[in-house]
């Protein structure tokens, strides 16, 4: 047995481990990105039919009028309180100046 051919030995044995190991894994990768594409197509399908449908688009119509609706309201609302935040800080950054 030579000392530099991996062919022989343990050496050898790992080295065809290896190479089994590689190709396993090209091969399960080839395959699985065929079946994960397969699936994906399977979801993007169900999921286009679903948001499609007169029922869901119904829904997305009333809460698009709803928050058309109420965004006026929730800009001055976050205004208003925006303000008392920035009048606490300002107070309190005036308190701990001073001490």
């Amino acid at each position: 047995m030579h000392p530099r051919n991996p062919g022989n030995g343990k050496n050898g044995v790992i080295m065809r481990g290896k190479a089994l190991l590689v190709i396993g894994l090209a091969i399960g990768y080839v395959l699985g990105a065929k079946a994960g594409r397969e699936r994906y197509n399977q979801i993007k399908r169900a999921s286009d039919k679903f948001w499609s449908s007169p029922t869901v688009q119904k829904q997305v119509h009333q809460v698009e009028e709803f928050a058309k609706d109420k965004a006026p309201e929730v800009i001055d609302f976050v205004k208003d309180n925006a303000k008392k935040v920035a009048s606490q800080v300002k107070s309190s950054s005036k308190t701990s100046s001073v001490e």
